[in-house]
């Protein structure tokens, strides 16, 4: 396999659900397993577009049934380990220390906020570097972090970039791991943020939830909003009730479903075609085969779309989406 070639293996299996993944994997040899699983665990997240020309070049398949994830060398081992069993062992430390002995490989681990922190005042030469060294995600997110003309500084170092000495990016990656190991020895923990207030909200009794995002709304419209997108996404919908699921079949059009569950899990066409009528589930199955390969964008604002229609109601009484409220007691 070539470079470009082992690039667009480890997008396909990331782009496969972890089971198809790995029995695909596990029909590789074991040196193009090592070969693929290290551009897994280099890789960051991967664009839609990218994702969907990967899967086109590679098969007929239809794109809107896969998610696009995140690489790295968790991503690396756990599809290792589910491919190859026992034998793991061995092409894991070959993984491991393949992204080890790679240049700024340590990089790997750090936060693009802190690295850009140490790096922000290095000449464009040295910036040019290590990010070149960088996988592509957290590259641009390094490059976004700069201000506009020390971005054009080093795109332009990069795009000229030759040969460079090992001796010469040794010599930087170690000022560089030295200057940061305070960062490196230091864990650090993501808490709080939105995604913790939507968990929250998702368990909480349905009045008091109003009342907090009602409040909230009053301070800061577009935080409530960012929540509550949060707090209920479109595979979500697999958990209504089958009397909900009616009521949303009569708010939302045909076309809408089709496109949205072209990025469906099984689970969730399966309810959605279960309460429609044998007709009107046999005209999605027809629409959705028509429509073809689609954009993962277009699929994903679709679903959107019926995620806004699922809160309305929601907010009109007319289906819910908390599970507590099942269990709620009716006075006559």
């Amino acid at each position: 396999m070539g470079t470009n070639e082992i690039r667009k293996a480890a997008i396909l299996l990331m782009s496969l659900p972890d089971e198809q993944a790995a029995a695909l994997l596990g029909k590789l040899e074991p040196k193009q397993v090592e070969a693929v699983s290290i551009e897994i665990a280099r890789l960051g997240a991967v664009n839609g577009e990218e994702q969907e020309a990967v899967i086109q070049d590679f098969a007929s398949a239809n794109p809107g049934g896969l998610t696009v994830k995140a690489g790295g060398l968790e991503v690396a081992k756990q599809l290792v380990e589910r491919a190859l069993g026992k034998s793991a062992g061995a092409t894991l430390d070959n993984v491991r220390q393949s992204i080890e002995a790679l240049p700024f490989g340590f990089l790997q681990k750090v936060d693009s906020q802190n690295l850009l922190t140490f790096i922000m005042d290095e000449h464009p030469q040295t910036i040019a570097l290590i990010v070149s060294h960088l996988p592509p995600q957290q590259a641009s997110e390094i490059l976004s972090g700069l201000p506009a003309e020390r971005q054009l500084s080093v795109i332009r170092r990069i795009a000229t970039m030759g040969q460079t000495s090992p001796e010469i990016i040794k010599e930087v990656e170690r000022g560089l791991e030295h200057r940061m190991s305070s960062v490196m020895s230091q864990q650090f923990e993501n808490a709080g943020g939105v995604s913790s207030v939507a968990e929250i909200l998702n368990v909480i009794d349905r009045s008091t939830e109003r009342s907090l995002l009602e409040n909230l709304s009053r301070e800061d419209p577009d935080l409530v909003e960012e929540i509550r997108r949060l707090m209920f996404v479109f595979e979500d919908i697999s958990n209504l009730s089958n009397r909900d699921i009616q009521t949303l079949l009569k708010n939302v059009e045909n076309p809408q479903w089709a496109m949205a569950l072209k990025g469906a899990s099984a689970e969730l066409k399966d309810k959605i075609l279960g309460n429609m009528s044998k007709r009107a589930g046999d005209l999605l199955r027809e629409e959705m085969e028509y429509l073809g390969p689609v954009r993962l964008s277009a699929v994903e604002q679709t679903q959107q779309q019926i995620v806004d229609i699922v809160r309305r109601l929601e907010d009109a009484g007319e289906i819910t989406t908390h599970s507590e409220e099942q269990e709620e007691q009716f006075i006559q």
